[in-house]
């Protein structure tokens, strides 16, 4: 369970990032992903660490490597925790990123794994969009 103060804190850093990037402000945008990653780097290998909030850096990280990166780390601790839908939500965001970098056998790996997992969860939008992409890529 993530602690409430830092979920409150990621959240609302995630709605002003979304707000930056709608406006395109680059200087607020910068600044507060600065605030997302010092609490993901405070909060690491405590107590306080949770997927969840690597998991949001990483959807605001613009470099598509970085954010692979920042998604394995996010999985990893995912994983940890035996979070199913954490898991499942993270390697679907991965494959997502592979699929653009052209990751095409690693982006399937991810969906099989995603799938695995989200036979455990209850989010059936999230269970279709992982089946849809799996199937485009392994049909072509």
């Amino acid at each position: 369970m993530i602690n409430t103060k830092i979920y409150k804190a990621v959240y609302e850093l995630a709605e002003k990032l979304m707000k930056a990037a709608d406006k395109e402000d680059r200087e607020a945008f910068d600044a507060l992903y600065a605030q997302l990653e010092a609490i993901c780097t405070e909060n690491e290998n405590t107590d306080k660490d949770h997927p969840e909030q690597w998991e949001t850096l990483a959807d605001f990280t613009e470099e598509l490597d970085e954010a692979l990166a920042v998604y394995e780390k996010a999985f990893e601790k995912a994983v940890a925790v035996n979070s199913k839908d954490l898991m499942s939500s993270i390697a679907f965001s991965m494959a997502k990123l592979q699929v653009e970098l052209g990751q095409t056998d690693a982006a399937i790996s991810n969906l099989k794994n995603a799938q695995a997992t989200a036979n455990k969860i209850e989010d059936g939008e999230l269970k279709d969009e992982i089946d849809e992409l799996l199937g485009k890529l392994t049909t072509g």
